[in-house]
C-alpha cells in the first residue's frame, strides 16, 4: 500500500511539473521585462548573441538544413543564447497577400526547433525596411496591383490596406503551429521576442511612424501577450536630439518617443560607424562609438526605465586598415561597454554581432560574417563575453 502511495504522489508531482504555466521541461521559460531588467524563472538574465538572418531559408532546402543545425551547434559551443533572424520574406515565405508557401513555413519551423534543441533563444523579425527579401516596397507593391491608390514606400506606415497586410502576416505567424513540435509560435518559450520591422525608416523624414508602431504594437500584444516586443531600431533620435545622430541624420525614426510606447518591452540600437561615417578615421568612428552606446544606455537608464541590446554590430573585412586583430579588439569593445552597464545593474543586457555563418556559406558573405571554426581568436572573446554575462548576480 505504501508503495502504490508512493508511486501516486510521484506521478501526481510528475504531472504537475509538465503541466505548470510558463515552464518548460528543460527550465525554461518566457522572458519578462521588469523596468531595466530581463527576468528569467525569477531571476535577472542577460544575452549574448547573434544574427544569422538567413535560417528560414536554408532550413527551408535539404541540401542546406545541416548548415541551420550545425550553426546553432556553434552557438551553443560558445555560450551565445539569443539568435536573430527573419520570419519574414515577401515572395519565398508569402507568396502574395495572405498565401504562404508552406515548406518555407516547414523551414521556419526548423529553426525554432532546432534553436531549441541548443538552448537558443530567437528575436524574430516580421518585416524588412529594405527591399531585399521582400520587404515594405512589396506590400506597397501588392496593394498597387490590387488597384488601390499608394504613392511611394512610405504607404506601408499609413495605408490602411497595407497595414492589413502587415497585420495578416503577424497574425499568421504569431498563431502558426509549428509542424515538427506541434507548438504554436506564440506559445514557444524558444521565442525571446517579436520584432516589428528590421531598421523602420522613412523616405520622408517630416512623417512619423510613431503611430504605425503604437498601432501594430497593440495588435501583436492582442494576440500574443506572452513574449516581449521592440521595434527594430537603429537608435537615430528625432529632431529634439539630432545633433547626437550621425551628421545630425533624421529618418523619421526617434528612439525616445517610439520607444516610450507602453507595449514595447525594450530599445534597440545597430552600430556601424564606418557605413553612418563616410571619410571619417578610425579614431572618429570610435569616438563615435563609445558615445553612441552610452547615450542609448544612459536614455534607457533614465528615460525610457527599459532593456536595451545592442542588436547589430560588426567589424567589415572590407573597411579600410581591416585585420582580425582589429576586429577582436572592436569585439572586446562593444563588450565591455555592455558588461559595464550589466554588472552595475544598469539597462543594457547584451549584445547581438552580425554575421554568424556557417563553414561553405561564402556566398552569403559581407564582410561582417563571423566563422566561428575559422576564427579562434574572436570565438574565444564570444565565448569569454558569454562566461561573463551568464556569471552576472545582481
Amino acid at each position: 500500500m505504501e508503495f502504490q502511495t508512493l508511486v501516486l504522489t510521484y506521478f501526481i508531482v510528475a504531472l504537475v511539473v509538465v503541466i505548470q504555466p510558463g515552464k518548460s521541461q528543460n527550465g525554461g521559460g518566457f522572458v519578462e521585462r521588469k523596468g531595466t531588467h530581463f527576468i528569467l524563472n525569477g531571476k535577472p538574465h542577460y544575452i549574448n548573441g547573434f544574427n544569422s538572418y538567413w535560417l528560414m531559408n536554408l532550413a527551408s532546402d535539404p541540401s542546406t538544413r545541416s548548415k541551420v543545425t550545425s550553426t546553432f551547434q556553434e552557438a551553443s559551443q560558445n555560450g551565445l543564447n539569443l539568435g536573430r533572424t527573419w520570419a519574414f520574406n515577401e515572395g519565398f515565405l508569402q507568396i502574395s497577400p495572405g498565401s504562404y508557401d508552406e515548406n518555407a513555413f516547414k523551414g521556419l519551423d526548423f529553426v525554432i526547433s532546432e534553436a531549441k534543441k541548443y538552448g537558443v533563444q530567437l528575436i524574430l523579425s516580421l518585416v524588412n525596411n529594405w527591399n531585399e527579401f521582400g520587404g515594405k516596397i512589396k506590400y506597397v507593391q501588392w496593394a498597387k496591383e490590387r488597384g488601390q491608390n499608394v504613392i511611394n514606400d512610405d504607404d506601408f506606415f499609413i495605408h490602411h490596406v497595407v497595414k492589413e497586410y502587415y497585420k495578416n502576416h503577424v497574425k499568421t505567424v504569431l498563431t502558426r503551429k509549428n509542424t515538427i513540435n506541434g507548438i504554436l509560435y506564440k506559445d514557444d518559450q524558444t521565442i525571446f521576442a517579436w520584432e516589428l520591422m528590421n531598421e523602420p525608416r522613412l523616405n520622408n523624414s517630416g512623417r512619423s511612424i510613431q503611430n504605425w508602431i503604437r498601432e501594430m504594437a497593440s495588435y501583436v500584444k492582442s494576440i500574443d501577450n506572452n513574449h516581449l516586443l521592440e521595434i527594430g531600431l537603429e537608435g537615430f533620435y528625432g529632431e529634439t536630439k539630432k545633433q547626437l545622430n550621425p551628421d545630425s541624420l533624421l529618418v523619421g525614426t526617434d528612439f525616445i518617443s517610439n520607444n516610450q510606447i507602453p507595449q514595447i518591452d525594450f530599445a534597440t540600437i545597430h552600430l556601424y560607424p564606418e557605413q553612418w561615417l563616410l571619410g571619417s578615421n578610425e579614431t572618429t568612428q570610435r569616438a563615435f562609438v563609445d558615445k553612441w552606446i552610452e547615450d542609448h544606455i544612459q536614455d534607457a537608464n533614465t528615460v525610457l526605465g527599459k532593456p536595451i541590446i545592442v542588436s547589430e554590430f560588426g567589424k567589415s573585412s572590407k573597411s579600410s586598415g581591416y585585420s582580425i586583430d582589429k576586429r577582436d579588439d572592436y569585439y572586446k569593445k562593444i563588450y565591455s561597454i555592455i558588461s559595464a552597464s550589466a554588472t552595475s545593474g544598469g539597462s543594457c543586457a547584451g549584445g547581438i554581432f552580425w554575421q554568424l555563418l556557417s563553414q561553405g556559406m561564402d556566398s552569403y558573405g559581407d564582410g561582417y560574417e563571423v566563422i566561428l571554426e575559422n576564427s579562434p581568436s574572436t570565438a574565444q572573446i564570444i565565448k569569454e563575453q558569454s562566461t561573463k554575462i551568464s556569471n552576472i548576480k545582481q
